[in-house]
């Protein structure tokens, strides 16, 4: 990889990574405080984000879309990965509490990207595994406090949503039009979003507010939309070993986010799990390369 294109990975996986932080505090403080049912939330993120992307797309890609009609048209698998996450992340949470649902989804995402890779002949150097086992235990410690016993329900949706963010990154990786993937993505999961739309307003309990709504618009025009178009572009320059274990960067952010913006205390136990997440995705980065250079050198 050229260093104009490891610059370009390093800050499109950044921003994806705020992003995914930005959407945790996001539902959490519209379900969390009752601001908005799951199912309005989940339709108005996912509408959001169609809009959004719709937009961006007409703007910068659609004459290269008449020119090229198959390049970047997304996928109905992908989409209906997004639509699980999306409806399955948001109903979770009405019964997990933060560090409980962060541990079971990012759990989900590391299992199924790496059981998916290994079935597809990746194998591991013990600088991967040992990054990978350094990242979650740190990930796993920086949660502990907060984890409680989940309820069954919420631990079966909080695990389908997990399993389908994995697949719908995977997806990802072999996108050449991240931009317009990401757009016909989200516009494919507009007729699940109309029957999600129809089961809540005639089925379940809607509960909008003003506020309800603008955190969900903010989900899903930003920390969604223009967020997993971010990703899909990083994933280009990561290996799917990679771009798991980088997404459990995500509650360190949020941690130090809220170390940043809302006056909470640098504790050592924030230091700790920063310092062990940080070091096993420093190990799975370039634990590989290190193993052959040396290798290869050696001989």
């Amino acid at each position: 990889m050229t260093q104009p294109a490891l610059l370009m990975t390093v800050l499109y996986t950044l921003f994806a990574l705020l992003a995914f932080a930005g959407n945790s505090v996001l539902c959490r403080l519209a379900l969390g405080e009752q601001s908005i049912d799951a199912g309005s939330f989940t339709v108005i993120r996912l509408l959001s984000g169609i809009a959004v992307l719709s937009t961006l797309w007409y703007l910068t890609q659609k004459r290269k879309a008449e020119t090229d009609p198959g390049r970047g048209r997304g996928s109905w698998t992908a989409a209906l990965m997004l639509f699980i996450y999306a409806l399955g992340f948001s109903y979770a949470y009405i019964s997990l509490d933060t560090g409980t649902g962060a541990l079971i989804l990012f759990g989900a995402v590391q299992i199924t990207m790496i059981m998916v890779s290994l079935f597809r002949g990746t194998r591991l150097v013990w600088a991967e595994w040992l990054g990978l086992a350094l990242a979650f235990s740190g990930f796993v410690y920086l949660l502990k406090p907060a984890i409680n016993t989940p309820s069954l329900w919420g631990f079966v949706l909080m695990t389908a949503a997990g399993v389908a963010w994995g697949m719908y990154t995977l997806k990802g990786r072999g996108s050449v039009n991240p931009l317009a993937d990401t757009h016909f993505n989200f516009f494919r999961t507009l007729p699940l979003v109309l029957l999600t739309l129809l089961f809540t307003l005639t089925l379940s309990h809607a509960v909008i507010t003003v506020n309800g709504v603008l955190l969900a618009m903010l989900s899903g025009a930003i920390a969604s939309g223009i967020g997993y178009a971010a990703w899909y572009r990083a994933l280009s320059g990561l290996s799917a070993v990679q771009a798991a274990v980088l997404q459990l960067l995500v509650p360190v952010i949020a941690a130090a986010g809220g170390v940043v913006f809302t006056d909470e205390q640098i504790t050592t136990r924030l230091l700790i799990a920063a310092l062990l997440v940080l070091g096993g995705i420093f190990l799975v980065m370039v634990g590989r390369y290190y193993l052959l250079v040396r290798r290869s050198s050696s001989v």
